[in-house]
């Protein structure tokens, strides 16, 4: 491209944050924290002082609030997605954010790191990347395990349960669910971390991040009487399990309806689906997207998964100011990976390639902002891209799913063994 913007500035070191600001977090955060009736269980972490790792699962805002909650007085940095910072980043910074872009390895994140350790604070990571789709943990960095060992600090984990079935990602209504639970727990002492190997480490956090949120409310008999908790689960659920046709599923208040074959199902107070004819594919949400990825594996080992060329719109956030529309284009997914390719306004050229090797998963949005639609999200380490497909069928979900399967296969092509968190 022959445009150039000026770039967010990764290499700048992390803000301790403001003395002032600090009352300022805990004051936002309890609101919420009180409205769903928080509950921290701690096991290990009692009189646990700054620095340390803390690693949390990731799925609504208000994790960020509970960790708020959990932590205080103490102060934190926490590494914050670029597009986080839109229209804030002085604020973002001062209360300790570090910028980072998804799924891209980036040498300067892990200086920021052990910077924030060095100063004594500490430093939360939602390693997931992402919201989760549907409640259950999402895949997981290899790189987490040599991190802890490198950081040797103390690493704790705090895993939130109860977010997702009250605003989860496919349809950010607050639901009201209470009391929501968090689990804040030492994994490893410093001096266990240099006794253990990084396979091992990263083993033990993929075991501790183990959750299913739907799992959680059914346990506990919460119920979510919100008259259109089903709308927007369409998004996560694009593959009907009856007539087996992709991308025409639609959702309406409590119903999800293929509207290929007619069939629907409502959901329950629960989180639990029933089939309307009185056959139930799947009653547990995250069931049903689990035999989705295994469809898309399927044509992963047959070499056959594409979703053929698409026509898209390309936004690109090279800082932290708005994003820049970079024009029309066409992208593909397959064997190959993710190619984009466009012109802007002015005729210029641009591109991205993201070969299979180079993403163990990617970030999704749906409808992004209320107003764009739904996009898959592609990072360099100075740019990143949200395209937006249109006129076609498709689902970014089976996009995220088709790449986290894609990566595996290669690893086992390879001779690698998947990672804990990826298997």
């Amino acid at each position: 491209m022959k445009k150039e913007f000026k770039r967010f500035d990764m290499k700048k070191p992390p803000v301790r944050t403001k003395w002032y600001l600090r009352p300022l977090t805990i004051l936002i955060s309890l609101p919420d924290v009180l409205k769903h009736g928080l509950k921290i269980s701690k096991s290990g972490v009692e009189g646990l002082k700054p620095p340390y790792l803390m690693l949390c699962n990731h799925n609504a805002f208000m994790d960020f609030k509970a960790a708020t909650k959990a932590i205080y007085p103490a102060r934190a940095n926490y590494i914050v997605a670029i597009d986080g910072f839109i229209g804030r980043e002085k604020l973002l910074r001062d209360v300790g954010g570090i910028c980072k872009r998804k799924f891209t390895s980036d040498p300067t994140l892990i200086k920021q790191c052990k910077r924030v350790v060095k100063n004594g604070d500490v430093l939360i990571i939602y390693p997931e990347a992402r919201y989760s789709l549907c409640g259950t943990t999402a895949v997981l960095p290899e790189g987490l395990g040599a991190l802890c060992k490198l950081l040797n600090v103390p690493v704790v984990t705090f895993i939130c349960h109860g977010h997702h079935v009250n605003s989860p990602f496919w349809n950010l209504h607050d639901r009201g669910v209470r009391p929501t639970e968090a689990e804040f727990s030492l994994l490893y002492t410093p001096k266990e971390l240099e006794a253990t190997p990084v396979d091992e480490i990263n083993r033990r956090i993929v075991d501790a991040f183990r959750y299913d949120d739907f799992a959680w409310q059914k346990a506990r008999g919460i119920r979510t009487p919100y008259e259109k908790r089903a709308e927007g689960l369409h998004k996560v659920l694009y593959q009907c399990p009856a007539c087996g046709t992709e991308y025409r599923m639609t959702s309406a208040e409590t119903k999800l309806i293929c509207t290929a074959c007619g069939k629907s199902w409502t959901m329950s107070e629960l989180g639990e689906l029933s089939g309307d004819d009185g056959k139930t594919e799947f009653s547990h949400i995250p069931d049903w997207y689990e035999w989705e990825r295994e469809n898309v594996r399927r044509e992963v080992d047959a070499g056959t998964y594409s979703t053929g060329e698409m026509p898209v719109t390309v936004d690109s956030l090279p800082n932290a100011k708005r994003f820049i529309r970079l024009g029309e284009g066409r992208m593909i997914h397959d064997m190959n990976g993710f190619r984009v390719r466009g012109t802007d306004a002015d005729g210029d050229p641009f591109e991205m390639v993201k070969p299979v090797p180079s993403l163990y998963s990617c970030h999704i949005e749906y409808e992004y902002l209320g107003k764009h639609g739904d996009c898959v999200d592609l990072n360099t380490l100075t740019d990143t891209w949200y395209i937006y497909p249109h006129d076609c069928a498709f689902s970014v979900t089976k996009m995220a799913l088709a790449t986290e399967e894609l990566y595996k296969k290669h690893r086992e092509d390879i001779g690698k063994p998947c990672p804990p968190g990826l298997a």
